[in-house]
């Protein structure tokens, strides 16, 4: 079979580029060995979001009371909860079905190895082979896997990744989470919110350490205050699995401890899925577990491209569809722009919720920048008092002689139904000053971001 286009891996990035190709007029396939969507549909994004808005929804009837309804009886199911999020994830990739089928998009079932001259070998569950052409190219969109360390190696049973945390047969009474990115922070949130005693192990001085240093200090506070014990500075040094549960061994900087627990995750980050599928047969260039590509994703090798975590830049669903689409553009002879990887927005779905896009106050101050800052906290909102969600605030950091926006930094409730707007404004290069002038809409949470605007030239009206 010959193809303009084939895509190898059927995630947020393959299925996008697959569909946008066949929209452009080019013969397109995808190959996938396992469920179309990949991680992000079937084990990451949507499965983990249903899991979290019950854990949501259980919180909200332990504290009924708190908005004048009396409720006796919520019991969490764990089991239900488990298949209610298995459903939600089998449903989505039925409609990245019919969305192939409705672009014309041929499905290949298998796995698939690149091969010299614009060709792709598949080799289906009963070991066949079938080689396949693409006149124009092969996008390679392979996606990552949960990463192993060697001191926390994963069984599948005590010591778990994602995958695992999402299918368990039965809620653990304790939990160790190692890491505390967005994976480590929204599992804790979800085990810790439906009655497991958890414990999260970061090595960095702060959790989710890429995110403004206000924003972790307020996260740390957040879920201490529900209940999740945190240990910063602290490092796994071993896990002993030898008897019913786990002995974990961790260092601090008073010394080290043994925490006992039923499992432990580990949640230290992802790695890219480049093994056994012929990059180093034709010649594909990689560098730190990575593959190389330009700014339209083009690697070193001609008519051979790729896209999604398994290239440099944030891990992130929304960055792999992007690149993508610019990806098949530049092929069908389109001039797309090059991805401005300044402006990503980044999301972690606990609760609160963190939102950001941009510098950080930090990283803003080492580039040189002289900053106006603004703050607004929600404490000081009156959607997010009538709504019963006052913990955290929007910060947002301009540039003092431009009036720039450098970087916005949201912890809230739904913030991150909220930080589209930075994104937009940044791209529109919209100043401070006329941030300050958009009317926002009363009551909104979303007022906060003029407020914080406000705030950062003296102008804030409501604090």
């Amino acid at each position: 079979m010959s193809y303009d286009i084939i895509v190898l891996g059927s995630g947020p990035g393959g299925y996008v580029a697959a569909i946008r190709a066949s929209q452009l007029g080019m013969k397109t396939a995808i190959v996938e060995r396992e469920e179309l969507g990949g991680i992000c549909l079937n084990w990451g994004c949507i499965p983990t979001k249903a899991l979290l808005k019950s854990a949501n929804v259980f919180e909200y009837l332990n504290h009924a009371a708190d908005y004048g309804i009396k409720v006796s009886g919520g019991e969490a199911d764990f089991g239900a909860m488990i298949k209610r999020s298995r459903g939600v994830a089998e449903g989505m990739s039925k409609g990245i079905q019919f969305l192939m089928k409705k672009n014309k998009i041929d499905v290949i079932k298998g796995s698939g190895k690149v091969l010299a001259g614009k060709k792709l070998e598949v080799t289906d569950d009963k070991g066949n082979k079938e080689t396949y052409a693409a006149s124009k190219g092969i996008v390679i969109a392979t996606g990552a896997r949960s990463r192993k360390l060697p001191n926390l190696p994963q069984d599948g049973k005590k010591v778990i990744g994602y995958r695992e945390a999402m299918t368990l047969e039965n809620q653990p009474k304790k939990m160790v989470v190692v890491g505390s990115g967005a994976i480590g922070v929204e599992f804790a949130y979800f085990y810790n919110a439906i009655g497991t005693e958890v414990t999260i192990v970061e090595y960095m001085p702060t959790i989710v350490p890429v995110e403004d240093t206000d924003v972790s200090k307020q996260l740390e506070k957040s879920l201490k205050k529900q209940g999740v014990n945190i240990m910063t500075e602290s490092s796994v040094e071993k896990v002993d699995t030898t008897g019913d549960g786990c002995k974990v061994t961790v260092k601090t900087k008073k010394g080290e401890e043994v925490i006992s627990c039923d499992v432990v995750l580990s949640a230290v980050g992802i790695e890219a899925n480049i093994e056994g599928v012929g990059l180093e047969e034709v010649g594909i260039a990689t560098d730190k577990g990575k593959i190389l590509v330009n700014d339209y994703y083009q690697t070193n090798m001609p008519g051979y491209y790729a896209i999604g975590d398994c290239v440099p830049g944030p891990a992130l669903a929304h960055v792999a569809s992007a690149e993508g689409i610019i990806c098949v553009e530049k092929i069908a002879g389109h001039h797309p722009e090059p991805l401005n990887y300044n402006n990503i927005p980044g999301c972690t779905y606990c609760s609160p919720e963190v939102a950001s896009v941009g510098h950080t106050e930090r990283s803003a101050k080492e580039a040189g920048y002289d900053l106006k800052i603004g703050k607004f906290p929600f404490s000081a909102s009156g959607k997010a008092s009538a709504a019963g969600a006052k913990d955290g605030f929007v910060k947002l950091i301009f540039d003092a002689k431009y009036g720039e926006l450098l970087g916005g930094h949201m912890i809230g409730s739904n913030v991150t139904e909220m930080i589209a707007e930075i994104v937009a404004v940044r791209k529109l290069e919209v100043t401070g000053e006329e941030l300050i002038k958009t009317v926002h809409p009363h009551p909104t949470m979303s007022e906060a971001v003029m407020e914080a605007a406000a705030a950062a030239y003296d102008e804030v009206i409501h604090l």
